[in-house]
């Protein structure tokens, strides 16, 4: 027990810090486990984890009452403001980390699968083995999508705080993006690496082996590039973000900043390049969008794929069709007096 009243040191939170990291953080100082420090905070028995979102006033009152920090303070480390359905989407650490934070501090928004810059030192956001979106994809291609990735992090950022944006919200774009537009196939020639006659013998089981086609690959063609061949499938709806990887992540919040951008026209070439099944799917998928989209969707579809049968018509070379008129000259002429 260290005693009544205020505790004698206290760290100031860090920016953007969480709760769970900055109790972390306390406890240690006091030679304490996390359990411990709660208990001592007048919380016995509660979760660092569960605090973070379900906090009431009065524990809000007695975390404030032994550290001295404002409640206000400590309800913006929480994710109180969170709908249910987004708890799955907060990671219990930094889904990936800054070269220049501390370790042991972990910051509200780095937990999120749309945060691709460090809040604080602006720096991108390393993976586990240390890579970054620039090297994965290019430092040309990444900026040209950035702008894309921030207003798809906004609608999420919106739909996590359950304040919605525009006619549609982002498990509906979700949907479309991770819906499966084409029959599994192996992966084409495009997709794999150059190898030699014998490398291709060794991995024919690699070659052969059919990959999900998702209409992400559609909408953000970028990600189709520079996605390796057999990561390049996301699971399905919120689960595609939540458990997804760094450029995961980042091609589906490009994605759903795309859609909100022209939401008829990704629907369009979606329905475009899938195949017959394909397109059952994305229809089920496009069904919770509004009635007002799905008409001009409709409408604009009608008249793509008619002007898609017509190049197709004008590209294709006509056949010449033979004559059955007799011809008064022939083909040949036998020269006179040779038999």
């Amino acid at each position: 027990m260290i005693g009544p009243g205020l505790l004698p040191v206290v760290f100031p939170p860090e920016a953007d810090e969480r709760l769970s990291s900055w109790i972390a953080r306390m406890a240690p100082f006091y030679a304490m486990t996390v359990p411990e420090f709660l208990a001592e905070l007048g919380l016995p028995g509660r979760d660092v984890f569960d605090l973070e979102w379900r906090m009431s006033e009065g524990e809000g009152a007695r975390i404030a009452l032994r550290t001295g920090l404002s409640v206000e303070t400590i309800q913006s480390m929480t994710f109180c403001d969170f709908i249910p359905d987004a708890r799955m989407m907060v990671a219990r650490r930094n889904r990936h980390h800054c070269p220049y934070c501390p370790a042991d501090v972990h910051r509200r928004s780095m937990s999120l699968p749309w945060a691709f810059h460090c809040p604080v030192h602006g720096a991108d956001l390393q993976d586990t083995a240390d890579v970054t979106l620039p090297a994965m994809m290019g430092d040309t291609r990444t900026a040209a999508l950035a702008t894309l990735a921030k207003a798809g992090s906004a609608v999420l950022d919106a739909w996590a705080l359950g304040a919605g944006q525009g006619a549609l919200d982002a498990p509906e774009m979700l949907a479309v993006l991770t819906a499966r537009h084409r029959r599994a196939s192996p992966p084409s020639l495009a997709e794999q690496p150059r190898m030699s006659l014998q490398t291709r013998r060794d991995y024919h089981d690699f070659l052969t082996t059919p990959i999900i086609r998702q209409a992400l690959t559609v909408v953000v063609p970028e990600y189709d590039e520079v996605a390796p061949v057999l990561a390049k499938p996301v699971r399905s709806s919120l689960d595609a973000l939540a458990q997804g990887s760094l450029l995961q992540g980042f091609a589906l919040t490009v994605g759903i900043g795309r859609i909100v951008e022209d939401p008829v026209a990704c629907a369009i070439n979606v329905l475009l390049a899938s195949d017959v099944d394909g397109q059952v799917r994305v229809r089920e998928a496009l069904a919770t969008w509004p009635l007002s989209l799905r008409r001009r969707i409709s409408a604009r579809l009608w008249r793509a794929q008619r002007d898609e049968r017509e190049r197709q018509s004008a590209a294709k070379p006509r056949k010449r069709r033979q004559s059955h008129e007799f011809r008064l000259i022939q083909s040949h002429e036998y020269r006179s007096r040779i038999s």
